[in-house]
């Protein structure tokens, strides 16, 4: 019974999607339409993806570069600079939540004995940056690859939306960091040099270059799974353990749910008058609820306004704990220290986090 809590309470978006397709099962019986609900595409991506990831990190690939940046400076607003600017850039491609599941813990190490405060500033300036860098490339994030695929975007339309919005949000970093990071010396306790494997790393890089083409429609993205799974199983099949099969999962259970929706006409007509002129705006805060993922899924067939949704989603990932699920990572991560200050890490996020969203939809409004 207790292992069957900690499930729900780790996968509550996958619990709360599954009982709402088993309802919508009653109103929408099943027939040969669900399979249409699938898109087979974006799963096989996203797993594609995650396991590529998945290698690079356990070949120590991205914490053995942090390590390396890290070597230059012991002041901590350097340091902290550092550090947001890798999550930003790097959750372009590896996503928001594989750039704070690898950093984060990082910089809790760095920073370990510096004042409390100082410490979940740059966690929660990091979580921002990594949320906000992820929106500029399809791959940064679920959200984006959903929608990348559901509307046959090219990248060069796709890059037209998102780097205005991407520029804005790393000047608007730059400045709150320039502003409120604060000096301070870092006493380094860490452990230089992982070791990693040449060929294996080489592997995945290739690996990683087939993903980015199959994303691109250049490969199949059949042909992308197969080999991918070939040789990472070939190299290190433990590596496939490490996929989150519940995020793929709550993907396949929302397409169903929403393919239902769709189906029922008194639903679908309200979601279409509801988005209908306001999709920036009804996108980011469904987001604050429901999380952006689930968002994206929920609004994507009830409008063709592809541009505002994915401008909306995006933004909707600042404002709450919820709004995108890679802040709860941080919030963990944190807070399993012993000296965790979790009441002052939500006020403080929650206060950056919703200026951020203000900021964010005001400059969408009129800008973008």
């Amino acid at each position: 019974m207790h292992k069957i809590r900690e499930f729900c309470r780790r996968e509550s978006i996958l619990v709360i999607t599954a009982v709402l397709t088993i309802l919508s099962l009653f109103f929408v019986p099943p027939d040969r339409q669900y399979l249409a609900y699938i898109d087979f595409q974006v799963i096989g991506l996203l797993f594609c993806l995650m396991a590529v990831v998945a290698a690079l990190q356990q070949e120590n690939f991205f914490r053995n570069m942090a390590y390396k940046l890290s070597s230059y400076t012991d002041d901590c607003r350097k340091l902290s600079f550092i550090l947001t600017l890798i999550c930003f850039f790097s959750a372009m491609l590896i996503t928001n939540d594989v750039a704070l599941l690898t950093f984060v813990p990082l910089t809790i190490t760095l920073f370990d004995d510096i004042k409390e405060e100082k410490l979940i500033f740059i966690i929660i300036m990091e979580t921002a940056a990594a949320n906000l860098g992820s929106l500029l490339t399809p791959i940064g994030n679920p959200q984006n690859l959903y929608l990348f695929s559901a509307f046959h975007f090219t990248l060069g339309q796709f890059l037209a939306v998102t780097l205005p919005l991407g520029a804005f949000c790393l000047v608007l970093i730059i400045l709150v960091m320039w502003r409120f990071a604060t000096p301070g010396q870092v006493t380094k306790n860490l452990r230089h040099n992982l070791q990693w494997q040449r060929w294996r790393l080489s592997l995945y890089a290739c690996l990683f270059i087939i993903c980015i083409l199959s994303v691109l429609n250049v490969l199949p993205v059949w042909l992308c799974a197969v080999v991918v799974t070939l040789a990472i199983a070939l190299a290190d099949r433990k590596i496939l353990v490490h996929v989150d099969y519940c995020l793929l999962l709550t993907f396949i259970t929302f397409f169903i749910f929403v393919g239902n929706l769709s189906r029922l006409p008194v639903v679908s007509q309200f979601l279409q008058n509801v988005l209908a002129g306001r999709e920036m705006l009804i996108a980011a805060l469904t987001s604050q609820l429901i999380s952006n993922v689930p968002a994206v899924m929920l609004l994507a067939p009830f409008t063709e306004d592809a541009r505002h949704l994915l401008l909306g989603v995006n933004i909707g990932g600042m404002g709450t704990l919820v709004a995108s699920l890679a802040s709860l990572i941080s919030y963990k991560l944190y807070s399993r220290r012993r000296q965790a200050k979790n009441g002052k890490y939500l006020l403080e996020f929650s206060a950056i986090n919703f200026s951020f969203l203000a900021i964010l939809l005001l400059f969408g409004f009129y800008f973008l």
